[in-house]
């Protein structure tokens, strides 16, 4: 069922505070692998790993294969640039992408490029991935029991 899903998502930069990147993963087994690296005011890498079960990733299959995703091209996408890159991974029904850009800061960036249906794709889902991720190592990590 999920043994054939794979995803990885990296957005970074080396600057002023060195290496920052937030990166995840997907594994096939249901382990998510989290890591946050900000040197900002001093502050160290964060790093956190869930087993998240089935429902979570045929939920996560079902957004890639909404978004279609798949079918996209980073060819004309622009390439990463000192301002940073970000890479999507993913591995789908036996098919392997793989995605490289660079930061994207808004949707005026996206309808300027060459490839706006394409990168817009990419943005939102994305946009869903973190989403769902924070959502998953907050309520794993964060709350607090319910009182019986």
């Amino acid at each position: 069922m999920a043994d054939d899903f794979y995803l990885r998502y990296y957005v970074g930069h080396k600057g002023k505070f060195g290496h920052e990147f937030l990166e995840f993963e997907f594994r096939p087994n249901g382990l998510l692998r989290y890591a946050n690296n900000s040197h900002y005011k001093n502050e160290v890498m964060i790093r956190k790993e869930v087993y998240v079960n089935h429902c979570i990733l045929t939920e996560l299959k079902r957004i890639v294969e909404e978004s279609e995703i798949m079918k996209e091209d980073d060819n004309v996408w622009p390439h990463p640039d000192k301002v940073g890159k970000q890479e999507l991974e993913i591995v789908l029904n036996n098919e392997h992408i793989s995605f490289t850009t660079s930061k994207i800061g808004s949707l005026l960036n996206v309808a300027e490029s060459k490839d706006p249906e394409g990168l817009k794709i990419f943005y939102f889902l994305v946009q869903d991935l973190k989403c769902l991720v924070f959502s998953l190592i907050s309520l794993h990590f964060k709350i607090k029991p319910v009182p019986v």
